[in-house]
């Protein structure tokens, strides 16, 4: 029996139902491998599953975190984990189910990740944007380390702020910090079955734009407005996700409630052709078509590769 199952593909592809069809087949639970569904009150827009969808099987990392703190890479690594050997322990099968590569990607393969901090370096970068501009911070990565600066733009200050404190308090790149390269893939364990979904552009785009008018309907705007009541500041990272931060734009009166939803349903197929493409990188994902085989034969054809296994180690 497979003692990891992990679930990738893009956004509205149907990772979540899969998940739990699996658990409730192979006696498994669930980690999120989402970034953003570890956050209370940030349901509709992350498409957190709910207690229905749920069907009872225990979810972790879901609604752990306040929006205010922050949550990195690093902390999932940790924590997720942590988790799977508490699973893993207790005889079931942990089933990690998300769409954030770096995320997934730090369980597989040997990341590490500066955690050092240091509030004055910080501090002072901090100081050098307000006073310079993030153009000039920008270019200030790039002096130092080049390839973190070719992957952030320039508008993602709090990362490259980041990225130039790990350099002042290490004296290596950033990009150095992983101790891995994005492009190698080394193989996985026979233990771990790495699982993609996806389906023709078209159906995934198609479900996307339908995905994006139900949470409106589900009530997106009304959710995001409590958030800013409840004195969220609409700065914050999770509030400027997709969905989000398009929900901000029409509550400010930036946008119409049209154009909101045209621009949220543009960019979240644009977030999804992203995760395609990470993830299409990787040789050691076994990938299903949802439209050329239903999520229950899917299913189906996992739990007889699992118990094939289980039956030849036997």
């Amino acid at each position: 029996m497979k003692s990891l199952i992990i679930i990738v593909g893009p956004t509205a592809v149907g990772k979540t139902a899969l998940g739990v069809s699996l658990a409730k087949r192979l006696d498994g639970e669930i980690i999120s491998g989402d970034s953003i569904q570890v956050y209370q009150g940030l349901n509709i827009g992350s498409a957190k599953p709910t207690k229905e969808e749920q069907e009872n099987i225990p979810h972790y990392l879901l609604d752990i975190l306040d929006p205010r703190e922050p949550f990195t890479v690093a902390q999932f690594q940790k924590m997720a984990s942590e988790r799977i050997s508490e699973i893993q322990n207790r005889g079931k099968i942990p089933i990690v189910v998300g769409g954030t590569g770096l995320y997934i990607r730090s369980l597989l393969d040997p990341f590490e990740f500066n955690t050092n901090s240091s509030t004055e370096i910080r501090e002072r970068w901090v100081g050098f944007l307000k006073e310079r501009g993030k153009e000039k911070l920008h270019q200030a990565l790039d002096e130092r380390d080049p390839v973190s600066a070719e992957r952030l733009h320039p508008n993602d200050t709090r990362r490259i702020i980041r990225a130039l404190e790990v350099y002042d308090l290490t004296g290596k790149p950033f990009s150095e910090q992983r101790g891995n390269h994005d492009y190698e893939y080394p193989p996985l364990d026979p233990s771990i079955l790495y699982i993609g979904l996806t389906a023709p552009r078209e159906v995934i785009y198609d479900r996307i734009n339908r995905r994006c008018e139900e949470m409106i309907h589900q009530g997106l705007l009304e959710e995001t407005l409590d958030l800013l009541r409840d004195g969220y500041d609409h700065h914050l990272k999770p509030l400027q996700s997709i969905g989000y931060r398009h929900a901000i734009w029409t509550l400010t009166g930036k946008t119409t409630s049209c154009e909101m939803l045209r621009i949220f349903q543009r960019d979240t197929r644009h977030f999804a052709k992203r995760q395609l493409t990470w993830f299409k990188r990787d040789p050691r994902i076994q990938w299903y078509d949802t439209v050329l085989n239903n999520l229950s034969n899917i299913a189906e054809g996992i739990c007889k590769t699992c118990r094939g296994d289980e039956s030849r180690v036997q």
